[in-house]
């Protein structure tokens, strides 16, 4: 069986063949993600692309008041909380700062702004030129389809995580099911490393199998309208003793399925580590959106289907 971990040569982008050119090589990539919940794949984006993306991003901090806010992202299920901020972000490009980043006895930052935000979203893939250009590719939508198992695959959100040095926050264990929920399931996740990914700077961790447990839990949007819950409240508590570090380059791709449980733990190193992600759902009416998801669009920017 061919190996799903196909590395590109050369500065370019990874170039896939097309089902009909190497149907061996798209079924050992399905095989894999779903024996395991996720796929790797190698140079997938060039260092000239990942570069480009990062100086992207520092010209968009760079042009944003960000002393125009206070939202504080943080991934502790008893921490969390869903601000205005937070829950208008689903058509707009949002800053949220990084909880390490800010003194809880006085509230004051410990470092500068620009380098105390936590991540960007949750649309800068219809709204940024460049993040859109890289995300609504022929490519990504052939694998959403003939890996993800979507027919008409929609793009729900965007992320870019700056996991800082130093002060980059653990994201506790979760399945991206709970917070994209859709009845059936069908989000699939896309995440893209755009800096060397390393235990030491806070890389991904996945529990290979843990997909087949489904998803147990949704967090939504309270009947009130006063902010988030779980429901079922109830902590899940995963066992985490097979998880393994998705140590990779700058330009690898890492598929996740909507019930993988995977995590990532706090970067005490001098190094960040950048990554964009977005994640795509059934658009097809197979699968309903509910509308006390948390994110949620207007109706005049709907999810935009995968090329």
């Amino acid at each position: 069986m061919p190996s799903p971990r196909w590395c590109a040569e050369g500065s370019e982008d990874l170039r896939l063949p097309g089902i009909e050119e190497d149907r061996d090589l798209w079924e050992a990539y399905r095989r894999r993600f779903e024996e395991d919940g996720y796929l790797v794949l190698e140079g997938y984006w060039s260092k000239a692309t990942c570069t480009a993306l990062r100086e992207r991003m520092d010209h968009l901090v760079a042009g944003f008041d960000l002393a125009a806010h206070d939202s504080v992202f943080s991934t502790d299920e008893q921490n969390r909380t869903s601000d205005t901020y937070f829950l208008e972000s689903g058509d707009k490009i949002h800053y949220f700062w990084e909880e390490g980043a800010i003194d809880k006895a006085t509230g004051a930052f410990r470092q500068p702004r620009a380098t105390s935000i936590n991540k960007v979203g949750h649309a800068l893939h219809d709204l940024d030129p460049l993040f859109q250009k890289v995300t609504y590719t022929p490519q990504i939508g052939q694998l959403a389809r003939a890996v993800g198992g979507l027919h008409v695959p929609l793009v729900a959100q965007s992320m870019y995580i700056f996991k800082q040095p130093r002060i980059g926050g653990k994201v506790g264990a979760h399945q991206d099911g709970t917070f994209l929920y859709t009845e059936p399931q069908s989000v699939v996740g896309f995440w893209w490393a755009l800096e060397d990914c390393t235990q030491k700077n806070g890389c991904l961790w996945a529990v290979p199998g843990s997909h087949r447990q489904g998803v147990s839990r949704r967090f939504r949007r309270r009947n009130d309208n006063k902010g988030t819950e779980f429901y079922p409240p109830e902590a899940v508590e995963w066992d985490l003793s097979g998880g393994i570090p998705l140590e990779v380059k700058a330009g690898a791709l890492v598929l996740l399925h909507h019930a993988l449980v995977h995590y990532s733990l706090e970067n005490a190193s001098a190094a960040s580590r950048h990554a964009y992600s977005i994640h795509v759902v059934e658009g097809d009416g197979s699968s309903l959106y509910p509308q006390d998801n948390w994110l949620q669009r207007g109706s005049t920017m709907p999810f935009q289907p995968l090329p």
